[in-house]
């Protein structure tokens, strides 16, 4: 990272951006080319501080056709920035928290796991607990990025 006096490396601190965000942006590659989606998310951090980011999608489609010929992706989320102008435009910019990392798809099949993951990605979402049947996991496709490589970048409103 080029600023690295932007560059967020603890866990603690990366799970902050993560809790702001409700949106993650997953980049694959179809046959060479870029192909990026955005998709809601659940998340958890391992033990020995792996990531797992949880989704869920239709069984088929674009997506899941690519992911399962290619499991490597990239993936970013960001805050909502706050806009920082100033008198003179090319000092202006941005306030904001963001991470990137990199990983790769693990589709689940197991129908507990599945419910386990879907449970997690709607506490994130919703911030309420909630359980899922096996009926309800079998009816989506679930699967979950692995990442022990990622960072946090932030530039944070100055203190007054």
């Amino acid at each position: 990272m080029r600023r690295k006096d932007r560059e967020v490396k603890d866990r603690d601190e990366i799970e902050k951006i993560i809790l702001r965000c409700k949106t993650c942006h997953v980049a694959m590659v179809d046959d060479g080319a870029p192909y990026v989606v955005p998709l809601s998310f659940g998340y958890k951090f391992l033990e020995n501080g792996v990531l797992e980011l949880y989704f869920h999608s239709a069984h088929e489609g674009k997506k899941i056709d690519i992911l399962r010929k290619n499991n490597k992706v990239c993936f970013e989320m960001a805050s909502e920035g706050e806009p920082m102008f100033t008198d003179t435009p090319c000092n202006s910019g941005y306030y904001f928290a963001s991470m990137i990392g990199y990983g790769e798809v693990f589709f689940i099949q197991d129908a507990v796991e599945k419910c386990e993951a879907l449970s997690i990605m709607f506490k994130h979402q919703s911030g309420k607990e909630a359980v899922f049947t096996a009926d309800q996991a079998k009816a989506v496709c679930v699967y979950k990025i692995v990442s022990a490589e990622f960072t946090g970048k932030r530039k944070p409103r100055p203190k007054a």
